[in-house]
């Protein structure tokens, strides 16, 4: 993890993490694990993808995942997103579904997620790496802390951020956040487990835009062009 590629902004704003004991016991982890043939996704080169893409001073909104998508070709470094020509999962259809609901968007025929990276929106997972195959394989390895501090520095920003917080572990991680000075909108968690539950009809896409609106930001076009 030398030379982790990502903007120069955050770089310096986790430099005390980088150099952590917690961040020093999770190489130890990942360097065992590529030893031990494991394959990891997404590839080493993506694991901070989502930080390379959206400076610090250019979040607007950040959109709180879980871990990356553990198939083939799929994880590339931002929650919800998929690499080009890849089948849409299902969770991202819903997050489509509503968005054409609220927005009137009509949804993408990919989901490759950069645009929205490349107007602001943060497309955080609180675990960056999962074995292939293993569902939160990597979870308690030390990923939390490291995005804990990444929601931390967000969450000292003078100006609105609007945290977008879906299903119980995005709003637990999403606790730190100062509501006075920023903006926290929750909803059950897009899976089709649980859309149904809250998800759909949560307006958070219309709602994200006038809270930015609000604070003098321009809107995110949520718009995804074709590939």
């Amino acid at each position: 993890m030398a030379g982790p590629r990502m903007d120069e902004s955050w770089r310096a704003a986790l430099a005390d993490e980088f150099a952590s004991e917690r961040m020093g016991r999770l190489r130890d982890f990942l360097r065992a694990e590529k030893a031990a043939g494991k394959r990891i996704y997404p590839h080493s080169a993506n694991w901070f993808r989502a930080l390379e893409l959206t400076a610090l001073d250019d979040v607007r909104v950040v959109i709180l995942g879980q871990d990356p998508y553990h198939g083939p070709g799929q994880a590339h470094g931002l929650a919800f997103s998929v690499l080009p020509g890849v089948p849409v999962p299902p969770s991202l259809l819903n997050i489509y579904k509503e968005l054409h609901s609220d927005a009137g968007v009509a949804p993408a025929r990919h989901g490759f997620l950069e645009p929205w990276a490349a107007q602001g929106v943060l497309l955080l997972n609180s675990v960056l790496t999962v074995e292939a195959g293993r569902a939160a394989s990597h979870a308690g390895q030390g990923w939390e802390g490291f995005t804990d501090a990444i929601v931390a520095r967000l969450n000292a920003e003078p100006r609105r951020i609007v945290f977008l917080l879906w299903g119980a572990q995005a709003a637990k991680k999403g606790a730190i956040v100062d509501t006075g000075r920023h903006a926290v909108l929750k909803a059950a968690h897009p899976s089709p487990l649980s859309a149904h539950n809250g998800f759909f009809g949560c307006r958070h896409f219309s709602r994200a835009n006038a809270l930015l609106a609000e604070s003098g930001a321009s809107p995110i076009d949520w718009a995804l062009p074709p590939l």
